[in-house]
């Protein structure tokens, strides 16, 4: 039979389905017609009501699953449309299939009872941070560890940088940066071995909610549509808005962040910023602010590889070339980037104008 399990976050449900290669000669005559309707509904749409998603670029085909093989399909909503989901999955019968659904993230403790409630499923909970690690143990060391796992090379450059596969299959030890709602970083020695070394606050949860108090945007992807067409220098103060150019004593050039949003202590400034402007200022903000914490923690730990995962970055390729930059210009090239291709979309590769203003590479600069 198919199974379903969740992750239900502060931002975002996501739901995980898998779909069995032979699924027509493991129904049975009593339940197969409802289960016909549902995985019709769920593997031809690309889009449940107004705020579901299935992420059809995220499919995983040929996938085996106590053995047997198959398709996982990913879907994702926002948590706050709980309610709506519950209402669907009564309505579709999708609690009539199973007792039991597993299920990781806060939500799934604080749903727990609207479950039993609403459609008569018991949660089955897994801790988030325990699931993460594993997941990413399956999917890139176990599954494709030449496939799934990559870096950006010359990020910054004229052409928008180049993905360049990482192989993941000997990954240990590396840094797992989770940037949802907030953000967690963990040390991974192996998939049962780990430590939280640090967190923030400050996530992709404050950058949407910083972005709709600012623009009167609604949505992530609206907020991401705006930074796309902004220029943060007209918010942020840089080194050279400082110093009048480079700080040559600390290697820190003149197009540096020095002060985020420092523009707007000027009433002139404030008027001639746009919507756009405030939003790519947030993103670089909100981006900034985890790689530092990223490189600091890699630095006491002694880990050279960095993972950066969560949905913080789906829809988001400005977020990651700006990370990957930072921790391969900051650490003289001792560190690297890393993502992965199942932890966010990155169909929309669009250039983000200007992005060469936030880190110049000094052509000094040697790699050690």
């Amino acid at each position: 039979m198919p199974w379903f399990g969740m992750d239900i976050g502060g931002t975002l449900a996501k739901l995980v389905y898998f779909e069995p290669e032979d699924l027509e000669t493991r129904l049975t005559p009593d339940g197969g017609m409802t289960l016909r309707k549902i995985h019709h509904y769920l593997t031809t749409n690309a889009a449940y009501g107004e705020t579901g998603h299935r992420d059809v670029n995220l499919q995983m085909n040929n996938v085996q699953m106590g053995g047997v093989h198959g398709s996982l399909h990913f879907i994702r909503f926002p948590t706050s449309e709980m309610p709506t989901f519950l209402a669907l999955a009564r309505m579709k019968g999708i609690a009539t299939l199973s007792s039991t659904v597993c299920a990781t993230g806060g939500g799934a403790y604080k749903f727990e009872q609207a479950f039993k409630e609403e459609v008569n499923l018991e949660l089955h909970k897994f801790d988030e941070l325990d699931s993460l690690i594993r997941g990413i143990d399956f999917t890139a060391v176990h599954h494709a560890p030449q496939h799934e796992c990559y870096y950006w090379e010359n990020p910054m450059g004229p052409n928008g940088g180049v993905k360049v596969p990482f192989n993941f299959s000997h990954p240990y030890p590396y840094l797992v940066v989770n940037m949802g709602s907030g953000v967690s970083i963990l040390a991974v020695h192996s998939p049962t071995s780990y430590i939280r070394v640090t967190g923030s606050s400050l996530g992709g949860a404050t950058f949407l909610g910083l972005c709709c108090l600012l623009t009167g945007c609604e949505t992530f992807e609206e907020a991401i549509k705006l930074a796309e067409a902004g220029d943060s220098t007209r918010v942020d103060k840089s080194v050279s808005d400082i110093y009048g150019g480079d700080y040559s004593k600390f290697n820190l050039p003149g197009n540096i962040v020095a002060c985020s949003f420092g523009k707007m202590a000027s009433q002139d400034k404030r008027a001639q910023a746009t919507r756009e402007d405030l939003a790519r200022a947030t993103l670089v903000t909100i981006t900034n602010n985890i790689g530092s914490i990223a490189r600091m923690c890699a630095t006491n730990q002694g880990i050279e590889r960095v993972l950066f995962v969560g949905n913080f970055l789906r829809i988001n390729p400005f977020s990651m070339k700006l990370l990957a930059f930072a921790l391969d210009f900051w650490s003289q090239g001792s560190l690297k980037a890393l993502f992965l291709e199942h932890e966010h979309s990155t169909t929309l590769q669009q250039r983000f104008p200007g992005a060469e203003v936030f880190y110049t590479i000094n052509p000094k600069r040697k790699k050690t």
